[in-house]
């Protein structure tokens, strides 16, 4: 199968095209069964409704949806009746534009899902401004919005329930696709003419999309009482595949190396083109087994690596017989590509093996629980938030006022009778960041203008009604199937669908795309502007918090380790959390600092000492990540005080850098006496002096571009061990 035939399956299987899919039906559906019925205006009453809940069915628990879902039907019948009797007078209007706009605006504090209830009501908002219902017809209505909101939940709710297991499925099947990536581009830094820096950013661009996808998988399955509780092959299967899949994304992590050395030191030897291609064998065969459990087929024949790797050896062993130089670290990579075998030949052998009973009857030691973040929906989270100190005080003030702007500007100023788009693009543009909305704002005139034109060749070319209506339900489907893997298409698919649904509906024809252009460039200017001029957010001023969190994380992670060492029992469970804190924490920074590259240059403070932290904290927390498989799978503890004091020095310099970041430090409470003193090192002990010299070399490093970040006036931390 080629590559370009196996994207556009994975797309057909994806949860993209399945919420997609969903969606269009959920909103149609009620139109279009009305109509037979003689119903049209109900049945366009009820698509709207369910076209407002349907913002708030993103990926997550089937239980979390149900209930947010619910909660945004009760704000949905609310706003509508509330602003079909404030339209009545345009100062109640705008009155009510501009509270509601900072009141939902400021549920982003409860977290993703929250905020898309307040963007459901937003918009309901938005289409009734326009809407010329009488006063004795205003509940009516809006109940008939109600009921469309309901239809939607029910339908979603069914949708999930004939296929329980298929959401999970379909986001695993993806982050294995993200991590196939994020391996191959580990791959290219053994290929010579690699540039070392530019990998890097791709690395880090990737791991983002890693984290974010992983947390993804985590709500579904770990929040989920189907997954975790129920004793079904499938959930364990699914649980047990993640969980797999974390640990291989840790050990490709933790292969780091001084790719500079290697490519001088291997270059002419072949040896480093040889590995990269095994890599990316590796990575193929990973996405075999993805597109196998994204498309709930099975992958029957995978590949074995064994003899190749077996080759490897013989070519490593030959280059240490002849050269002068030491062959360690190419067989420190065979090790690594063994092992990464291994993990492929698991989560193969879980779909595959006759024995996957037998194999899913361990990891009972892990408690799953532990690693989803719970949201506090407490009334004081709401209120704590009521200072100018609050990024998301600042994003709902903005919101407000701009919406006053935009609904002052399009009740005088706008084309046309459908000037609601002038708010309804501000709404969808403005983001609590600069950058974020700055993207949208591009995202949204380019598939504006793109679409436009489309449309305009549609209804000028295509005249036929039913080749119209089947490109309107083409171009429907890619609207929302698109609209989280790649906003401009759905833009572009959303213009030409809408504007061909308003002329089956009678009200506009091609003047319509004029007044959408004209109005989507109003609001687009508008929300320009007050990302610039109105409490804007920049990244410089959070930016240390970041990396604050980061050092922390990776102190907690250097904490396990030396407890390890001097005895202490650590979990699995303990490791594992660790382990992820860091590999988050270290996602949110470099998405803060791809964020704050998009940002105007006289914005940008210490951009290159941040980069560098940015990749020297990839190469701490992948040497950490190494040790702590160490310590953690092979049980080695009791070492010598050299090494627990090179622990302690890292800690060291790293709680004093958080510090003048304005973190917090993390003591070390372990063992106050030293561990008896070997004779000797071992070999192990040897290795692992190495590597922690390194991570001491690496935190003196991060250390010094934390003084260049935040200075600090007082003298520099002495020898404490």
């Amino acid at each position: 199968m080629s590559i370009q035939n196996k994207e556009v399956k994975s797309f057909f299987f994806s949860q993209y095209f399945s919420d997609g899919l969903r969606i269009s039906l959920g909103i149609l559906l009620p139109t279009l069964i009305l109509q037979q019925f003689n119903q049209f205006d109900l049945g366009i009453a009820l698509s709207l409704g369910a076209l407002c809940i349907s913002v708030i069915d993103s990926p997550g628990p089937v239980l979390h949806k149900r209930n947010a879902m619910g909660i945004g039907n009760l704000c949905l019948f609310i706003v509508a009746v509330t602003t079909g009797f404030a339209r009545l007078n345009v100062f109640t209007l705008g009155l009510e534009v501009t509270a509601f706009s900072f009141l939902f605006s400021m549920f982003i504090v409860y977290g993703n899902r929250a905020a898309s209830i307040g963007t459901s009501s937003l918009l309901i908002m938005i289409f009734m401004i326009e809407k010329g219902i009488k006063p004795n017809e205003i509940i009516l209505y809006s109940a008939e919005i109600l009921a469309g909101g309901l239809w939607y939940m029910l339908f979603s709710l069914v949708f999930f329930g004939i296929r329980p297991y298929r959401a999970a499925q379909q986001a695993l099947g993806e982050n294995i696709e993200d991590i196939v990536k994020f391996l191959r581009i580990k791959a290219d830094f053994y290929l010579p003419e690699t540039d070392i820096d530019d990998n890097y950013h791709k690395l880090v661009s990737q791991q983002i999309q890693v984290s974010q996808h992983q947390d993804e998988v985590r709500e579904l399955l770990f929040k989920s009482r189907l997954m975790v509780r129920e004793s079904t092959n499938a959930s364990r299967i699914l649980v047990l595949t993640f969980v797999d899949l974390v640990d291989m994304f840790e050990q490709i992590m933790a292969t780091h190396y001084d790719y500079t050395y290697i490519h001088e030191k291997f270059k002419d030897t072949g040896i480093l083109t040889d590995i990269a291609h095994t890599v990316h064998q590796m990575a193929n065969e990973l996405e075999n087994i993805g597109f196998a459990i994204l498309s709930n087929t099975r992958y029957k024949h995978m590949v074995d690596f064994n003899p190749a790797l077996e080759q490897l050896k013989l070519k490593i062993d030959t280059i240490g017989n002849t050269n002068e130089t030491s062959n360690l670290v190419l067989k420190k990579i065979l090790i690594n590509l063994r092992d990464l075998n291994k993990e492929i030949e698991n989560i193969f052998n879980y779909y595959n093996s006759r024995s996957s009973k037998t194999l899913l009857e361990n990891n009972n030691d892990v408690e799953y629980s532990k690693f989803v973040t719970h949201q506090d929906y407490e009334p004081h989270v709401f209120f704590d938030n009521f200072t100018l100190d609050s990024a998301a005080f600042k994003h709902a003030l903005r919101v407000s006022l701009v919406c006053l702007i935009g609904f002052t500007v399009a009740k005088f100023f706008a084309l046309g009778h459908h000037s609601y788009w002038v708010l309804l693009t501000i709404i969808v543009i403005l983001k609590p960041g600069f950058s974020l909305s700055k993207q949208r704002n591009y995202q949204r005139l380019t598939g504006t203008l793109a679409g436009g034109f489309i449309g305009v060749l549609i209804l000028v070319f295509v005249h036929n009604n039913d080749v119209q209506f089947v490109l309107m339900l083409i171009l429907m489907l890619g609207t929302y199937s698109f609209q989280r893997l790649n906003y401009v298409v759905s833009v572009v698919c959303m213009t030409p669908y809408v504007l061909i649904l308003f002329k089956f509906l009678g009200v506009g024809h091609l003047d319509i795309v004029e007044e959408r252009v004209v109005d989507t460039i109003i609001g687009s200017t508008i929300a320009f502007l007050a990302t610039y001029l109105i409490f804007p957010t920049w990244e410089f001023e959070q930016i240390k918090e970041s990396l604050a969190e980061v050092i922390n994380s990776n102190v907690n992670y250097l904490i396990k380790i030396a407890k390890s060492i001097t005895g202490t029992p650590i979990s699995t469970t303990e490791y594992k959390l660790a382990r992820k804190d860091v590999y988050v924490k270290s996602a949110n920074l470099s998405a803060a600092f791809e964020r704050m590259t998009s940002e105007p240059k006289s914005k940008q403070r210490n951009i290159k000492d941040i980069h560098k932290f940015v990749v020297l904290n990839h190469i701490l927390s992948s040497y950490t990540a190494t040790i702590a498989s160490e310590v953690a799978v092979k049980g080695m503890h009791k070492t010598t005080p050299d090494i627990l004091k090179l622990v302690k020095k890292s800690i060291a310099v790293l709680n004093e850098s958080s510090k003048k970041l304005g973190g917090e430090r993390i003591e070390f409470t372990g063992e106050k006496a030293e561990p008896t003193e070997a004779a000797t090192l071992t070999v192990t002990d040897n290795l692992l002096k190495e590597q922690l010299d390194f991570i001491n070399k690496i935190s003196n490093d991060i250390a010094k571009i934390v003084d260049v970040v935040a200075p600090s006036k007082s003298p520099p931390v002495g020898e404490t061990f």
